[in-house]
C-alpha cells in the first residue's frame, strides 16, 4: 500500500496565489472649514486602488445619523471618490467619521470630517469659487490682455480665509515680469482680503502671448502643488505708433472666414477644422506668431506671409480628452502686422 503525502496547511496556503487589496485614501481627514446652522457641507474622498483586481464597497457606516454617505457600487477600477455630507444642525466644532467596509479588507478604512457650524455663517461659495485648502478665491485665471510695451497694469485676487486659523497668503514663483502685495497681510479666521498683481511689460522679451505658472500658499514655506496653481496670461501688442497715413492706407489688412469655431465631438475623440485667411491690403501680410492658450489644441497654418490677395488655410485639430483637462476657454492668437488687427484670437467653442 502506497503511503499518501499529505502536505502542512501553511505550505499548501504558500503555493497558492494571494492577491492582496491595496485600498488607499489620498486623505484621510478633510477639514470642510466654516459652514452655517443648517447648512450641509461635503467632504470628498479620493480612493486608490492600488491592488491586482477590482473592488467592491460593501458598506460605508457613518458614525451618526447626521451624517450621509455616496460611494460608487459594482466593481471599481483603480479610482473612485467618496463623499460624506454633515447636515449641520449642530452649532460649534463637529469631527464625524465613517468606516468604509470592501471586499477583501480585513479591516475598514476610516475617513474623518472635520469643521465649524456658525451661527449667521454667510455662504461665499458664489463670491469666491475656488477653493485652495482654506482659502477661496474669486478666480485662479489672470489675463492682461492688449499690453503695449511701457504699459503697467494691475489686477486683483480676491480671497477669503475659511479656515479655523489665521494665515499669511502670498504668491510663489513669479517671473521677473510680476510682482504681488497682500492686503491685509495677516487673514484672521472669516475675514477677506486681496492679492494685487502687477505686470511689467518692460519685461516682457516677445510681442505675442506670454504664459506662466504662480503659485499661492496660505502661508510663508508652503510647497507647491497643483491644486494651488494660477494661470497668468500676457499678451503684448506690436506699436504702430510711427506710421504715416499713407503707410496706414497702404498696410495689409487680415481677413478670416471665421474667428470662432464650434466643436462637437459626437463619438470622435478628434475633430479637424479649416480657417481661410486672406490678405486684402496693399502690402505683405505677416503673421509672426501663432500660439495656444490651453492645451487640447493643434494647429498648423500653410503660409505666414502672404501677398496681396493671397490666402492661407489654417488646420485646427481638437483633441476631445485634452480639452476636457483644461480650466480657460479654448483659443488660438495670432499676431499681425496689420495696424488695424495685431491681434486675432480665435475662440474654440466645445459641445
Amino acid at each position: 500500500m502506497k503511503k499518501r503525502t499529505i502536505l502542512p496547511a501553511l505550505l499548501l496556503l504558500a503555493v497558492l496565489p494571494v492577491t492582496a487589496q491595496k485600498l488607499r485614501v489620498a486623505q484621510g481627514t478633510v477639514d470642510v472649514g466654516r459652514t452655517g446652522y443648517q447648512t450641509p457641507v461635503t467632504a470628498v474622498f479620493e480612493f486608490r486602488n492600488k491592488g491586482g483586481k477590482k473592488v467592491r464597497i460593501e458598506s460605508v457606516n457613518p458614525d451618526c445619523h447626521c451624517t450621509t454617505v455616496e460611494y460608487p457600487h459594482g466593481a471599481l477600477g483603480d479610482k473612485f471618490q467618496i463623499r460624506m455630507t454633515y447636515d449641520a444642525r449642530q452649532l460649534g466644532h463637529f469631527d464625524k467619521q465613517a468606516a468604509v467596509v470592501y471586499s477583501g479588507g480585513e479591516k475598514p478604512i476610516y475617513i474623518r470630517m472635520k469643521g465649524v457650524v456658525l451661527e449667521g455663517w454667510k455662504d461665499y461659495s458664489t463670491l469666491y469659487p475656488v477653493t485652495m485648502g482654506d482659502l477661496l478665491l474669486d478666480k485662479s485665471d489672470l489675463e492682461f490682455d492688449n499690453i503695449n510695451r511701457g504699459d503697467t497694469w494691475v489686477q486683483e485676487i480676491h480671497l477669503f480665509n475659511n479656515g479655523s486659523k489665521a494665515c499669511r497668503p502670498n504668491l510663489m514663483h513669479l517671473p521677473s515680469y510680476l510682482s504681488a502685495v497682500t492686503t491685509p497681510e495677516r487673514l484672521a479666521p472669516g475675514q477677506g482680503g486681496a492679492i494685487a498683481v502687477t505686470l511689467n511689460s518692460s519685461r516682457l522679451r516677445d510681442y505675442g502671448l506670454t504664459q506662466s505658472l504662480i503659485y499661492l500658499a496660505a502661508n510663508p514655506g508652503d510647497k507647491v502643488n497643483h491644486d494651488n496653481e494660477i494661470t497668468v496670461s500676457a499678451v503684448m501688442l506690436p506699436a504702430f505708433d510711427g506710421m504715416t497715413d499713407e503707410q496706414r492706407q497702404r498696410a495689409p489688412r487680415i481677413h478670416l472666414s471665421r474667428e470662432e469655431v464650434d466643436i462637437t465631438f459626437g463619438s470622435k475623440s478628434k475633430k479637424k477644422e479649416t480657417i481661410d485667411i486672406t490678405n486684402n491690403g496693399q502690402t505683405e501680410l505677416d503673421i509672426s506668431s501663432l500660439q495656444l492658450f490651453t492645451g487640447g489644441l493643434e494647429v498648423s497654418l500653410s503660409q505666414r506671409h502672404l501677398q496681396p490677395g493671397q490666402s492661407a488655410r489654417l488646420k485646427v485639430t481638437a483633441l476631445r480628452d485634452e480639452l476636457k483637462k483644461v480650466r480657460t476657454r479654448p483659443r488660438i492668437l495670432m499676431i499681425t502686422n496689420d495696424p488695424t488687427k495685431p491681434k486675432v484670437a480665435i475662440t474654440i467653442n466645445v459641445h
